[in-house]
């Protein structure tokens, strides 16, 4: 007799790797000549912003470029100054071959050493290096069977849940406005902003966003070294066309702003704002698909051929803020606070006492003016740990797919320590990778012998927590006759607590 199987495919969890590499940073740069000379180096920064990924058999491909920025102070009392310069790079990381239908990396890093130097007060160089960490997760088309009939096959089903990755968008923006200064500024020192995504709204294969972007200034005016900060709000609408995506998916959208331009108006006009802004959009279809956990034949010997086959399950999103604060002694008991600016290393999951934590470095990093009237940069070290609010165990396979950002930085010298806090916003969600087993083949062996004539009655003593399923499997006979011959509950599956069982049909 032929068996039948039926089979279908679904998105199992795939591969996954992380990988470290190098960003090499050596550059020279000039001095523009509307801007004062050099006295003083202060501080110097490195961010990368990574515009394209692509991921090919063994290797990720990334795209982008190293924001190179330098504090220093000016010649003639001309207080904090700042120039910056974009490296462009293209970087191969090698990984191991693997197959995919679908995939995402997420890109993180920080400074591991940046040297830079005043060779004459128009040309400073800047040497370091900056080191990236992409980690690699893909799913895979796996086809898994969901039914088998004939034969006298008898078949234990299990559901299995997940999520098909149907999203990965990183989608530069736009954002124009304008931004009034009171009085013309001689500098901008710095431009930063946050933004919140408060509307979301999916279609078939589109995805309107709405939110808002916040943008602060810092800023100094002709003739006067004490720094300015100037705000705005520019709202934004963008739609996206995203293949696959639909109503029942389940969506994030997180927005980063990578870029600002200033360009000044004439006369009274206020000057015109260009914010860049990343869009990350990301979404899963949830599935259930049920598959033959174990099966046997009441007629034939059988040898079932197991299948491990994992899955990926959206376990939480994530939109928190949380504060942390610090403080330290200052080598200048008498420093003057003028700015302060923080950078967030990698973020990591991490068991901590009895749950999860999302732990990231946020490093603050203030300038201040000493009672010799130099400019100096001052840093404290804050530890994230934010707890996950899920009750996964300690032995669950997780990984974030998460941004962080600086909503509200806050520095001062109280009696000779630097005093910090600073708001931390979590955006993302996390994901659970769990195996489950099923029979991936199954073919009828031998018939099998005739009960024995002279057995006419057989008796099992079961113990508590036996699988119904299990002991049938044992003597061949049906499921549904063990809990008809033993006046057992329809749908009974476990044994409840030891007792005698009678095996019919042997």
């Amino acid at each position: 007799m032929e068996l039948k199987i039926f089979r279908d495919a679904l998105p199992a969890a795939g591969a996954d790797c992380t990988v470290k590499a190098e960003l090499p940073l050596e550059t020279e740069i000039l001095i523009s000549d509307y801007l004062p000379p050099v006295f003083k180096l202060v501080k110097c920064f490195a961010k990368p912003v990574v515009l394209q990924k692509q991921l090919q058999p063994g290797k990720l491909t990334l795209e982008g470029y190293l924001r190179c920025i330098v504090y220093y102070q000016g010649e003639e009392d001309a207080g904090l100054c700042q120039t910056e310069q974009k490296l462009p790079f293209n970087k191969v990381l090698e990984l191991p071959e693997f197959t995919f239908t679908a995939w995402t990396a997420q890109v993180e890093g920080q400074t591991e050493y940046l040297n830079c130097r005043s060779v004459t007060p128009r040309r400073v160089e800047v040497r370091g290096a900056f080191g990236l960490v992409a980690s690699v997760y893909t799913q895979v088309k796996t086809e898994v069977i969901t039914a088998l009939s004939d034969g006298g096959i008898e078949q234990r089903l299990t559901t299995l849940e997940g999520v098909r990755r149907t999203a990965v968008l990183d989608k530069l923006v736009t954002v124009e406005g304008e931004l009034a200064f009171p009085s013309l500024p001689a500098a901008i020192l710095d431009l930063a902003g946050t933004v919140s995504v408060h509307d979301l709204k999916v279609l078939n294969a589109k995805a309107v966003a709405k939110g808002t972007l916040s943008v602060l200034c810092a800023w100094r005016a002709e003739g006067d070294n004490t720094l300015q900060s100037q705000s705005v709000e520019l709202p934004f609408n963008q739609v996206l066309d995203v293949e696959g995506l639909s109503e029942d998916c389940r969506c994030l959208c997180v927005a980063e702003p990578v870029g600002f331009t200033v360009t000044q108006g004439e006369g009274d006009a206020p000057s015109a704002l260009s914010a860049t802004v990343m869009l990350r959009l990301r979404a899963w279809r949830p599935y259930q698909l049920q598959c033959v956990a174990d099966a046997f034949s009441t007629q034939y010997e059988t040898d079932p051929v197991p299948q491990t086959v994992p899955t990926e399950s959206l376990l939480c999103a994530l939109n928190e803020t949380t504060t942390l604060t610090g403080s330290g002694p200052l080598p200048d008991a008498g420093a003057k606070i003028l700015a302060c600016f923080a950078s967030i290393g990698p973020a990591q999951l991490l068991w901590q006492g009895r749950s999860w934590a999302l732990t990231a470095r946020v490093v603050v990093t203030a300038f201040g003016e000493n009672s010799l009237a130099e400019l100096e940069s001052y840093e404290k070290t804050l530890e994230l740990a934010l707890p996950l609010p899920t009750d996964a165990p300690e032995e669950a396979v997780l990984y974030p797919e998460c941004w962080l950002s600086t909503e509200n930085l806050q520095c001062r010298c109280t009696g000779g320590a630097l005093d910090v806090s600073v708001t931390v916003r979590v955006e993302g969600a996390v994901l659970r990778r769990s195996v489950s087993s099923c029979v991936g083949n199954l073919a009828l062996g031998e018939k099998l012998a005739p009960a024995d004539p002279e057995i006419s009655l057989r008796i099992y003593y079961a113990q508590a927590g036996e699988e119904l399923f299990a002991i049938a499997k044992h003597y061949h006979v049906s499921p549904g006759q063990m809990l008809a011959a033993n006046d057992l509950a329809e749908g009974t599956t476990t044994i409840d607590k030891a007792r005698r069982l009678l095996v019919p049909g042997v």
